[in-house]
């Protein structure tokens, strides 16, 4: 086989600093705690982490406004314990990546102190400035932002206004200006030298805006999201190239994987290809479309549930099979800081909440590609239960919390969607064990944690049946030969089942995977007596009778021919 890149066999976990492991009593997750877990993070198999940001932050966007990039911050520890992290991480054949924030700052941060002095200030071009209109009385031009508003805010000591594509709190970054690029490609050396393996890329998408920003056809008085001004810009890909290239120049080896959350599957190509791209892989948020016709469309979408289709869902990872194949694959995940959990969203997490852990971990990441499996999913974490108002931070949530009751839902309703949708939903503290505060901390966690004394690291490292068992062994399978590197082929089902296949050398494997709460029957080619298939992983109730498998509710069985034995 010729010679792959190396991060084709990688195996990614994601933690939530703030909610992963408390270890001096303040109640929240920090530094010291994911070096106390380094042994099972090595023990599930994976071989590379990713941390939420840790860098010093006034915590407007948890962290994702940064006032010091070089800077740790002081709730997280020190830089002598992100030092030892990244020893003990090595030590262990973990690789390490932190969120690396390209498109805006803090205002916080000493750069936009300084662009605020005077319009001759050298920091000045840092950032995006416009005059705005009927002689700086309006915003320069009626685009929203994704945190609702205006994307312009006028500065207190001038007439002019900056650009936030997020909160008035972070200020977007000038692209345009090559010191911009400079400063933080130095920032990147900074903490390159100090051994960590790449950067998980936040919002880079979003890097180039339209020249002229110019209005969208609206209704005087009315602004508008406008993401074909302020997404996937023809320049996104080029300057990524260009800052990456540089960072590879001294450090070839590193891995940067972008957030690229409007990218469709052709744009996704470009930004990760190998001779032209400026990332390795992406991640995008086009892989999961659900029933929009079961909403309210007078209210916010991402605040209400509704089902997957799994039908589209799987013309859908087809699609992206088809077109990253030959770099490696997509990335594969399920939930991340910013969904709700993936058992409670997707899954069952109240009858079937095991065996539907089960079937989603074994049905996406057998496929082609980089899983990325978000802390506590591998114990079945469902969603935190929250039951005030008060207790989402998400911005969105005050006001579609008033907008449904103004329309005439109950309280209870807004609640119980809010809960299964909010991101907030999905930062509940670690559950290691069955104390207190589930072994998170000595005291109350920051965002709260389910006490649930099966669904703990604890209880379920020592029952063989436990969903922790089964993803430890979906990733003994993702890390052989055939499930990097075989051929993907999608088969046609109905929309009950996924089924696919990888092949690659000898070996077939199908992966089989009942995603209803339905028994469920699938044909399997007719071999006669000569029947070289076995099992190589199943979750609980699944039966292989003749030529069929028979499947439980949430049912899902790998079977694997290897075709060198039908030859002995």
């Amino acid at each position: 086989m010729e010679h792959q890149p190396w991060w084709h066999e990688t195996i990614l976990y994601q933690i939530y600093p703030m909610s992963f492991q408390d270890s001096n009593a303040d109640g929240v997750g920090d530094i010291p705690g994911i070096i106390k877990r380094l042994d099972y993070i090595q023990s599930l198999g994976v071989n590379m982490i990713w941390l939420n940001p840790i860098f010093a932050s006034p915590k407007v966007d948890n962290g994702y406004d940064v006032s010091n990039y070089m800077a740790i911050d002081p709730q997280f520890g020190t830089m002598a314990d992100v030092e030892q992290l990244i020893h003990e991480a090595h030590i262990r054949g973990i690789k390490v990546i932190f969120d690396l924030i390209l498109n805006h700052t803090s205002d916080q941060h000493p750069w936009f102190q300084e662009a605020i002095k005077g319009r001759d200030n050298p920091y000045r071009d840092y950032y995006i400035w416009h005059d705005g209109k009927n002689n700086g009385q309006e915003p320069p031009n009626n685009w929203e932002g994704f945190f609702r508003g205006s994307v312009w805010e006028k500065e207190p000591s001038d007439d002019q206004y900056y650009f936030h594509l997020f909160a008035k709190e972070m200020p977007d970054l000038n692209w345009e200006n090559p010191d911009v690029h400079r400063a933080l490609e130095d920032i990147c050396f900074f903490w390159l030298d100090k051994g960590i393996d790449g950067f998980r890329v936040d919002a880079f998408i979003h890097i180039q805006k339209e020249d002229g920003f110019p209005d969208l056809d609206l209704p005087e008085g009315e602004i508008a999201i406008a993401e074909q001004y302020y997404a996937n810009l023809p320049k996104v890909n080029t300057y990524m190239k260009m800052f990456t290239s540089r960072l590879r120049e001294r450090f070839p080896d590193i891995f940067i994987v972008g957030e690229a959350a409007s990218a469709d599957v052709h744009l996704a190509r470009t930004y990760s290809d190998p001779n032209e791209g400026g990332c390795n892989s992406v991640i995008t948020f086009r892989y999961f479309p659900v029933d929009e016709e079961s909403k309210d469309w007078r209210l916010n979408g991402n605040m209400q549930r509704a089902p997957l289709l799994f039908d589209r869902f799987k013309e859908t990872m087809n699609e992206w099979q088809e077109e990253m194949s030959d770099i490696g694959g997509p990335t594969l995940y399920w939930n991340n800081h910013d969904m709700a959990r993936v058992v409670s969203r997707v899954g069952d997490d109240h009858i079937y909440r095991d065996n539907s852990a089960k079937m989603l971990a074994t049905l996406m990441y057998l496929q082609k590609g980089i899983p990325v499996i978000y802390n506590g999913e591998e114990i079945g974490m469902k969603n935190l239960y929250i039951d005030n108002i008060e207790d989402f931070n998400s911005p969105e949530a005050d006001d579609f919390y008033k907008k449904a009751l103004e329309y005439g839902y109950t309280r209870e309703w807004v609640l119980h969607n809010m809960r299964e949708t909010s991101k907030d939903a999905g930062r509940g503290a670690m559950q290691w064990n069955d104390s207190e505060f589930a072994g998170f901390s000595e005291v109350k966690p920051w965002s709260g944690v389910n006490i649930e004394p099966s669904y703990t690291v604890k209880s379920q490292t020592s029952n063989p049946t436990s969903i922790l068992v089964h993803y430890k062994k979906v990733l003994d399978l993702k890390r052989t030969e055939l499930f990097i590197y075989g051929d993907y082929r999608l088969i046609e089902t109905s929309p009950e089942l996924y089924v696919y296949e990888r092949e690659y050398r000898n070996k077939l494997a199908t992966v089989i995977c009942n995603v209803t709460d339905q028994p469920q029957l699938y044909p399997l080619s007719e071999e006669g007596e000569n029947d070289y298939r076995r099992v190589i992983l199943e979750n609980e109730g699944v039966r292989i009778i003749k030529n069929h498998a028979k499947l439980s509710p949430y049912g899902a069985v790998v079977l694997l021919t290897d075709f060198e034995d039908t030859h002995e």
